[in-house]
């Protein structure tokens, strides 16, 4: 059967529901899933936990999700330039789980590789720490970390076969192949897809395996976060 679906939409239909985890790549507006995001937001699902670096930007990304109010809590690294999730989390109207990026990625890749937890020094002494199971190995504290396993994961890619291999392109690859593996369901967007045995087997970066659905998100159009340009001097 294949993988490919018409549109967002098509590929998301039957899969998304309140109250359901999801693990999104992208890294501020690098590489997100936009079309899928888009998507989620005309789906009108509600009650969603989205594991992802950052919440994009206001009105950019996941920032759809939350200006729609579609998000109940975001487990997260970096959230620093979003206004609106900044207002609806120190209001209590958004639960944050705060995460150390290296320690969300390998929580994803855990959950990916079937690793329900994994013990880690990054966040002991802190509030990071807090509730968390606190271990010694050799004299030295580690903290529990639980691995993430996600109902649906959301993913951008650069190109894809019709079989779902998918390689990403340079910085676009962060946080996309370990959200990718985590999923219990994978849907992906891709710039282009091409026939099977086109892709050189060593350049795959994630296997079709972990993809169940596949859209052609192309064309899009590639936004800056913030664009700082330097004042034009005068003419002399």
């Amino acid at each position: 059967m294949s993988k490919i679906y018409s549109s967002a939409a098509a590929a998301l239909s039957g899969v998304v529901r309140d109250n359901m985890l999801i693990a999104a790549g992208g890294f501020g507006l690098c590489g997100i899933p936009e079309r899928l995001i888009d998507a989620i937001v005309e789906s009108g699902v509600s009650g969603l936990t989205v594991a992802s670096n950052n919440a994009g930007i206001d009105g950019e990304g996941l920032g759809k999700l939350l200006r729609t109010r579609q998000i109940k809590k975001m487990i997260s690294s970096y959230v620093g330039e979003n206004k609106e999730f900044e207002r609806q989390y120190l209001a209590g109207e958004l639960e944050v789980e705060f995460c150390p990026q290296g320690t969300l990625a390998e929580r994803m890749r855990a959950g990916g590789a079937g690793i329900p937890g994994f013990y880690t020094k990054t966040g002991v002494g802190t509030a990071v720490a807090e509730g968390k199971e606190v271990k010694s190995f050799d004299g030295q504290e580690f903290i529990l970390e639980r691995g993430i396993f996600a109902d649906l994961a959301i993913v951008k890619a650069w190109k894809a076969d019709e079989s779902g291999n998918l390689i990403f392109r340079k910085t676009a690859r962060n946080f996309n192949l370990p959200a990718a593996t985590c999923g219990k369901m994978c849907v992906v967007e891709v710039e282009e897809i091409v026939p099977m045995g086109s892709l050189d087997p060593d350049s795959i970066h994630l296997p079709g395996v972990y993809v169940q659905r596949l859209i052609l998100g192309a064309p899009y159009d590639k936004k800056i976060e913030f664009r700082t340009v330097r004042q034009k001097e005068a003419a002399l």
